[in-house]
């Protein structure tokens, strides 16, 4: 089966796995740190203001509770979206109220987040859908002067940036996957930025349990009288990672720039194959300044009955797509009557290829064999011809 997503893992980090189970320190510790600072680096952030978490979803619902979010408050966010962003923001008591999308690139506008808004609108949540940037700095100026924060889920978007500015750090708070299925992965994983140095203290405390102080090692290192001690500042979970993940992280964060390259290059193979077929839509390309990590590739149909018979049509010849992510606002949990056609018709047209950075060329060329193959000779459905947009 050609997969939609899979992971690169190889010696490089088997060695560095290793190299931690040497140590006899299996923790967070000291190489936890340093992919802390490294992934700063990256993102041109304050190594302070970063900090490691077990998953992204975890981050997220630290992120809602940093923002102090809660009861009486709503939070904007796009309907095609991944169900733990609205997750962390019902439990905390707050309403996820969903906005439309564009129907092609899949992110929210500036327009869609503004039509969503009312007078108790505490947070924008934003996701980079398939890793391209979208609005994210119209939307962040928005955010601003409605003195509004902004959450970004940077879950897809690793190595994507608008200009100098990575994705991430447009708003209060970003935070980033490594699961399974990323393209940078720990096993499980995630990270937190911070705009606000305090917050940012906040989240280091309240990702290991809410404990003030340092660690008991660490202050019988400097000498302190009963270390075992603690002093709880705050009701929190334990949230960290460990240097197993953090050692994998660390190589896989230094392999990013090549997998990202070959992402890029599938994608303009995909770009290329499809560009003479009438009946496929690609992703729009990227305005001027974006980069994207490339973290999905989508292709849409003329009407629903045409991508799925397409979707099984390329899994009974062992290719498997997805469409990513069912809208969050037809959900029953959720409580939403919204009426949002963009996301409406993506979601019934779209469907994601694989890509990741372990294709080979002949199996991309396979792909883009078969649904050319599929779709230059399946009839449109009588009664929905429709536009591919």
């Amino acid at each position: 089966m050609i997969n939609v997503f899979q992971p690169t893992v190889g010696h490089e980090e088997l060695n560095a796995v290793q190299e931690v189970f040497d140590s006899a320190w299996l923790g967070r510790g000291a190489r936890t740190a340093q992919f802390e600072r490294a992934f700063a680096e990256r993102m041109g952030a304050d190594p302070e203001q970063v900090v490691s978490t077990n998953s992204c979803t975890e981050a997220l619902f630290l992120a809602v509770q940093l923002l102090d979010i809660g009861t009486d408050d709503e939070v904007v966010l796009p309907s095609v979206n991944w169900v733990g962003a609205a997750n962390a923001v019902a439990a905390s008591g707050a309403r996820p109220v969903f906005c439309d999308v564009d129907p092609r690139g899949l992110n929210p506008t500036a327009e869609h987040v503004a039509a969503a808004l009312t007078g108790r609108t505490k947070a924008v949540l934003v996701l980079h859908y398939g890793g391209h940037p979208g609005d994210v700095a119209r939307i962040a100026e928005l955010c601003r002067e409605h003195g509004i924060r902004l959450i970004e889920d940077t879950a897809c978007a690793v190595a994507s940036r608008v200009g100098d500015t990575a994705c991430g750090m447009f708003g209060d708070i970003g935070v980033w996957s490594f699961d399974a299925m990323k393209i940078l992965v720990t096993g499980d994983g995630g990270m937190l930025h911070a705009r606000d140095p305090g917050i940012a203290a906040r989240a280091r405390r309240d990702t290991y349990l809410g404990l003030a102080e340092r660690s008991g090692l660490d202050r019988a290192r400097s000498d302190a009288v009963r270390w075992w001690d603690v002093d709880v500042a705050a009701f929190a979970r334990r949230s960290i990672t460990n240097d197993i993940a953090a050692a994998i992280g660390a190589v896989q964060l230094r392999r990013l720039c090549e997998f990202v390259e070959r992402r890029r290059a599938i994608a303009e193979a995909y770009d290329h194959g499809f560009a003479d077929a009438a009946d496929i839509a690609r992703p729009p390309p990227l305005p001027h300044g974006h980069a994207s990590s490339h973290y999905l590739y989508w292709i849409q149909l003329p009407d629903g009955d045409r991508r799925d018979r397409l979707a099984h049509h390329l899994y009974r010849n062992g290719v498997y797509t997805t469409f990513r992510y069912p809208l969050l606002h037809r959900v029953e949990a959720y409580d939403s009557g919204a009426n949002l056609p963009g996301a409406e018709h993506a979601a019934e047209v779209t469907l994601c290829l694989p890509l990741h950075q372990a294709l080979s060329d002949a199996e991309v060329a396979e792909v883009v064999r078969l649904v050319r193959e599929h779709t230059d000779h399946d009839l449109p459905a009588a009664s929905a011809r429709g536009d591919a947009r």
